[in-house]
């Protein structure tokens, strides 16, 4: 039989284990389910002790995965529909746990400590589901588009759909994204600035956009307004049903979500920079500018998010056959862990630096560094 034969009968091996990133948004039962059982009040924070405790350890037994399937079998593969219902049922769990999280926080029997853990958990859910969003709202098909639109109403977040599609995946790793950060740049100091920078470029992009359209900036039309007046909708729609007394723990629960997605930016692009050609553009996006993981479990709760680097050269290529490129610099440990290290500045810079500069050669003017403070305003990518 030939080898091409041989690739056409390739089965995927994690196939049976996907539906794990389905655990994610049942945190919140998970949660009530063992303060139920033991009384521990305190496993109301459930959901960041599973992300990243519990995940980061799973990914040191389970090791990496560096394989990827065959190319004779990427496009049977895309076509199979089991792997898109992975995505598709992460948001009616996602949104029952949410409806279920406000019964508890209406009842007012958790205490400020356990509202705040649910809010917590729930926010985790939140997060991931972004991430859900993210896989969904780069296909061409008006269902996942719709989707995605719906999954990140939960964190009023939904101007990351445009932005994401149409800013990040241009500019990435060069100073024009907010998404990019700068090698010295903490990630308390990229978080401002890529929340209000990613709102911001989302309102011009889509203000460009109806324009050229001849539409008018505020009408229906515009997905930014909309994408905002959906999560107004839901939110509204749980405190008529609820009561007021929800909304503080809503608004708390899509701040964690936001920061878990921005945490998530951070460590993406770490100062990796794509270089000016002679015409004054930027080179193309390559597996180089990306940090990548290959670490098992974290890929399986997030759809292979971390094979980012083979997402940007393909953004419509499906989680199940992204590859791993060696040409990618590799992160140190999975998403889950490094999110962790990012929140702590000085530790970050200790493991990502000397990684950042070897692999540029230890030539740090190639890296997307953090201006210095001083009226000649943002650096600018060198040339090469």
């Amino acid at each position: 039989m030939s080898r091409d034969a041989d690739d056409a009968r390739w089965r995927d091996p994690k196939r049976l284990w996907w539906p794990l990133a389905l655990a994610v948004p049942t945190l919140p039962w998970q949660a009530g389910a063992l303060v139920h059982l033991t009384g521990v009040a305190a496993l109301w924070w459930w959901g960041p002790f599973f992300a990243f405790v519990l995940v980061p350890l799973f990914d040191l037994v389970a090791g990496v995965d560096g394989s990827h399937p065959p190319e004779a079998a990427m496009r049977r593969l895309e076509q199979d529909r089991y792997y898109r219902w992975c995505t598709y049922l992460y948001l009616p769990l996602q949104f029952a746990a949410l409806v279920w999280a406000c019964g508890q926080w209406a009842g007012g029997g958790l205490g400020v400590g356990g509202a705040i853990g649910l809010a917590a958990t729930t926010g985790v859910v939140a997060g991931v589901a972004i991430n859900t969003a993210h896989e969904l709202g780069h296909k061409r098909e008006r269902l996942e588009r719709g989707l995605s639109r719906l999954a990140l109403a939960q964190s009023g977040y939904g101007h990351f759909y445009v932005e994401h599609n149409h800013g990040h995946h241009v500019r990435v790793a060069t100073p024009e994204d907010p998404a990019s950060s700068r090698r010295g740049e903490s990630f308390w100091l990229f978080l401002p600035r890529t929340v209000l920078g990613s709102a911001r470029s989302a309102w011009v992009l889509e203000r460009r956009r109806l324009r050229r359209r001849g539409r008018r900036t505020w009408s229906r039309h515009n997905d930014v307004l909309s994408a905002w007046a959906l999560s107004a909708a839901l939110f509204g729609v749980l405190g008529a049903v609820f009561g007021p007394a929800v909304l503080p723990w809503l608004l708390l629960q899509a701040v964690c979500g936001i920061g878990l997605l921005e945490s998530v930016n951070y460590l993406e692009h770490y100062g990796l920079l794509r270089q000016r050609r002679a015409d004054g553009r930027y080179e193309r996006v390559a597996p180089r500018h990306s940090w990548n993981s290959d670490n098992t479990v974290s890929n399986l709760f997030l759809f292979q998010l971390q094979r980012h680097s083979d997402h940007h050269a393909n953004p419509l290529r499906r989680y199940q056959t992204l590859r791993h490129f060696d040409e990618a610099p590799q992160l140190p440990a999975g998403y889950a862990a490094m999110i962790v290290l990012a929140w702590v500045p000085p530790l970050w810079r200790r493991v990502m630096d000397p990684r950042l500069l070897a692999h540029y050669g230890g030539d740090a003017r190639l890296t997307h560094t953090r201006p210095a403070p001083g009226p000649a305003g943002p650096l600018r990518a060198p040339s090469r």
